[in-house]
């Protein structure tokens, strides 16, 4: 097999499409922004990292308020959630833009989305500059599901679900469940 190599460049994949929302006391209202540079980074206390470029609005709002929430969407609202990804909250507010349904979280200053089947509350643990973005690792305080796309065995049934990931500048779904975590041991 041959091989080709290239330039160093941001190519792993599948990563998540999420959206963050961060209260903004300046406006009273919370701003989402759209990230795909997120991932879990421990599991005890559990952790989630972000990267965001400094020069976009919602880096000043979670260095300033130190906590935001990150809302997985379906791929029904794919359209609303790059939408908020590609304009500023700074002049726009983005939950009016969207219709998106305000629900209050129960840690952090920052509104769950409601349309977004699952919600997790993070507290800032720490920020790492890393170039072009700076990445926020948050504790998670609190996860919130929708009933309706959790399976019998009370686990999130990601069909139902319905995630969007992010592959190389494009949106994508994700496709059937090709076995589970120890199953080659089986």
């Amino acid at each position: 097999m041959v091989k080709l190599t290239i330039p160093p460049k941001e190519i792993l994949y599948p990563v998540p499409v999420v959206l963050v929302s961060i209260f903004d006391r300046k406006n009273k209202r919370t701003n989402a922004i759209t990230i795909a540079w997120c991932g879990i980074v421990a599991s005890i206390p559990p952790q989630i990292s972000i990267s965001i470029r400094p020069s976009r609005y919602s880096h000043k709002l979670i260095t300033r308020e130190k906590s935001f929430v990150v809302n997985v969407p379906s791929a029904d609202i794919l359209k609303k959630t790059d939408l908020c990804g590609v304009v500023s909250g700074k002049d726009i507010d983005k939950f009016k833009l969207c219709s998106f349904t305000s629900a209050p979280a129960s840690k952090v200053s920052a509104s769950l989305i409601r349309e977004c089947p699952v919600n997790i509350e993070c507290k800032l643990k720490k920020t790492v500059k890393l170039g072009s973005h700076d990445m926020f690792i948050g504790e998670v305080l609190a996860v919130h599901i929708d009933n309706d796309i959790l399976g019998p065995d009370g686990a999130i049934d990601y069909a139902k679900a319905n995630p969007v990931v992010f592959n190389g500048g494009g949106y994508w779904s994700i496709g059937d469940k090709l076995g589970s975590y120890g199953f080659s041991k089986k």
